[in-house]
């Protein structure tokens, strides 16, 4: 084939993947474009992008995500909630379950990990006995951004603002606890509303669930090290360790992590923050003034509904010192609108279920609502 043949189509190769890839990766491909546009309008060194990168945070996450990893494909997580369902004889309990398993699972897993736990077990527990399934999806992913409030591990943004805080694990725990605690509260009266006491009959689940021990031995053991690591701040050394441990001895736990989320934070970082520096930018934030506990909050809770609260809490940052008042915002802002938390695509995405959008947001927007009342009051009053 002629040179000149082979280019064209090369190149709409070359299209065809790129445009893929963005499909794919929507966020990605937004920070990439959005990286860009803010080059030619406000043109900085590329060399000094770098700077921009929270590489605390960004480490931090790969460790999680390496260990986070290492428990998921031992199978102990699937093996044990089918242990524990069985327990469970209605429709109310067993929402009351997922729903608790779905919050605790994200205090140490990250919310996303927790999801891709819980929404397979709800889609698989469907086959064996009829479920309101839409709507136990929908509570699962209010239960992942509501219990995941708890711990600096529990989402990327309180992974960021407790790195950039610096504050210790326990004060962390300690001042989001309070708002924790109560929206569990609100989400389990819901659930108590929305579910029904029906019997279910769930012993058709015999299907052996295998667990590779030793891996799930060694994965909370390094979580555990790598953690007490990150929390005295010498993250590079655990990570050094975590990742060339498994390499040696499991290499698939680092090979197939999300590569691409940790991509995303880079270019958040450096996207936000060029951002944050424009002078229209920091001249508006600083006019409407987000000093106060309670503006840093509603700052919080707001934005992220138009941008997500990941990058809503890396933006802020740069205008607050109050990494409560804005943790707390951040976290309110995970509920509303779908795009509020990466989470509430996730869960969307797993279900497979047409019509899911609407239904998603009957239930989230209230939540925020009221969510938004709470954390006010607590705020105010703490």
């Amino acid at each position: 084939m002629p040179a000149a043949e082979r280019t064209p189509k090369a190149s709409r190769i070359i299209i065809r993947e790129v445009f893929a890839l963005a499909t794919k990766e929507p966020v990605l491909s937004v920070l990439v474009a959005a990286l860009v546009v803010l080059q030619c309008l406000h043109p900085r060194p590329w060399a000094s992008l770098a700077a921009s990168i929270d590489w605390q945070t960004v480490l931090t996450l790969a460790g999680l995500l390496i260990v986070t990893k290492a428990v998921e494909l031992s199978g102990f997580l699937i093996w044990m909630a089918h242990r524990v369902v069985h327990r469970i004889h209605s429709e109310r309990g067993l929402a009351f379950l997922l729903i608790g398993l779905a919050a605790a699972l994200s205090t140490l897993l990250t919310n996303d990990v927790a999801l891709f736990v819980v929404v397979p077990l709800a889609l698989s527990l469907h086959k064996l006995t009829p479920l309101p399934l839409k709507r136990l999806v929908i509570f699962i992913a209010l239960a992942v951004n509501a219990g995941s409030i708890l711990t600096p591990l529990g989402n990327p943004q309180n992974l960021f603002l407790w790195q950039t805080s610096g504050v210790s694990f326990g004060t962390f725990v300690r001042a989001l606890a309070p708002l924790c605690v109560a929206l569990m509260g609100v989400l389990y009266l819901l659930a108590a509303v929305f579910f029904r006491g029906n019997a279910l009959d769930l012993s058709k689940d015999t299907e052996p669930h295998p667990v590779d021990r030793p891996l799930v031995g060694v994965a909370a053991v390094l979580f555990t090290a790598f953690v007490l690591l990150a929390d005295s701040h010498h993250v590079v050394i655990g990570l050094t360790g975590v990742a060339a441990g498994f390499l040696l001895w499991r290499p698939k736990a680092v090979l197939t992590i999300d590569w691409l989320l940790l991509l995303i934070f880079v270019f958040m970082f450096i996207v936000l923050r060029s951002v944050a520096a424009l002078p229209w930018v920091h001249e508006l934030i600083s006019r409407v003034g987000i000093g106060s506990p309670l503006r840093a909050y509603a700052a919080g809770a707001i934005v992220s509904q138009g941008i997500s609260n990941v990058p809503a809490a890396i933006m802020l940052a740069e205008f607050t010192k109050d990494w409560r008042a804005l943790a707390f915002g951040v976290s309110v802002g995970g509920f509303g609108i779908a795009i509020g938390s990466l989470a509430n695509l996730i869960a969307v995405r797993l279900s497979h279920e047409r019509g899911m959008w609407l239904q998603f947001h009957l239930f989230s927007i209230p939540f925020w609502i009221v969510s938004g009342a709470i954390g006010a009051g607590l705020l105010l009053h703490l």
